[in-house]
């Protein structure tokens, strides 16, 4: 699987979400993601809303590790400033 593949996948289930993936190797992968939906909602939840929006790719291990960073849209602009 491809890190665009795997950016693509949030995007279209998070709808309004920005997803950067990156992977050296096609197997671990990195993730920063941005959407309004995880406002109010703890870390653990966010990142279970990827999980879920990945769905069967990580039970299948098509996508063996992926390390995630998630944010608020105003979280992240803090963030850059």
């Amino acid at each position: 699987m491809h890190a665009e593949e795997i950016a693509s996948l949030i995007e279209q289930q998070l709808p309004g979400a920005r997803a950067t993936v990156r992977s050296d190797d096609g197997v671990h992968f990195e993730a920063v993601v941005i959407s309004e939906v995880f406002a109010g909602k703890s870390p653990v939840q966010q990142h279970r809303l990827v999980y879920a929006a990945l769905g069967e790719r990580l039970k299948r291990e098509e996508i063996h590790a992926l390390a995630l960073k998630t944010y608020t849209p105003d979280a992240w602009q803090q963030l850059q400033s």
